[in-house]
């Protein structure tokens, strides 16, 4: 079955290989210091004085070349208080970057628990879509981090949220054979039968991949047996289909 993410593509802008870069998070961005104003560096290194320093000169809420905010970049490399103090001096919360990515999203792919946090807690959207139609919610399922999403869920977040694809947090959790994450999305109130653009289930991407477990757990939250994908196919023929007939 395809990926839905693809975090490990090359980029437009990417540094090359071999090329000097600061240690960051998984899914941070690729900083160019040279092409990074004075604000955005502060933030992205989370020196707050030269944050406060910058806020005299530069707008809190100005675009590098790649749209990113100093909250976009704050967020991205955890610096609480950074976020706290933009936050607090009124920077718009939900603004994208070149990927339509709200600080809220980068804070929860980066795993930044306090950012995320702080940004709900301000009353940042849970419920915006990137450019695949990712919500927060996916990224935290993709991560995965259990507590992150739980964090989502109860600020709102649709759980059954539905990228390009079709695909739902809990679909995802289960391409990506996270457990934890599966039962928690189900505890919370997950549609068992969410259907993709293709009429798959989270039941049918389980036997596809083999996932016994995964299986049992969707099973005994009332995953349909009997329904059929565009191909007509039902979750027993993927798993035969794919090696999984025991």
């Amino acid at each position: 079955m395809k990926k839905i993410f693809g975090f490990g593509r090359k980029k437009k802008g990417d540094p090359p290989p071999g090329s000097a870069a600061s240690p960051c998070p998984a899914g941070a961005y690729e900083l160019r210091q040279k092409e990074l104003g004075k604000l955005h560096r502060a933030a992205a290194a989370g020196d707050l004085a030269q944050v406060r320093q910058g806020l005299k000169k530069h707008s809190i809420d100005g675009r590098d070349k790649a749209q990113r905010t100093p909250l976009h970049l704050a967020c991205a490399n955890g610096h609480a208080d950074v976020v706290t103090f933009l936050v607090e001096n009124k920077c718009k919360l939900n603004l994208f970057d070149n990927d339509n990515r709200s600080p809220l999203m980068k804070a929860v792919q980066c795993q930044q628990e306090k950012c995320v946090a702080i940004l709900l807690e301000h009353g940042a959207d849970p419920n915006l879509a990137d450019a695949s139609g990712n919500t927060a919610l996916h990224l935290a399922a993709a991560a995965p981090n259990v507590f992150l999403a739980g964090m989502l869920i109860e600020h709102s977040a649709h759980i059954d949220a539905q990228n390009k694809e079709g695909c739902t947090p809990l679909t995802l959790a289960v391409s990506e054979h996270h457990e934890e994450m599966v039962e928690l999305l189900l505890k919370k109130g997950a549609d068992v039968h969410a259907r993709d653009l293709c009429e798959r289930t989270p039941l049918m991407t389980a036997a596809s991949g083999g996932e016994l477990k995964l299986v049992k757990v969707l099973l005994r939250y009332g995953a349909d047996l009997s329904h059929k994908d565009t191909n007509g196919w039902t979750a027993e023929d993927y798993a035969i289909i794919h090696g999984y007939a025991r």
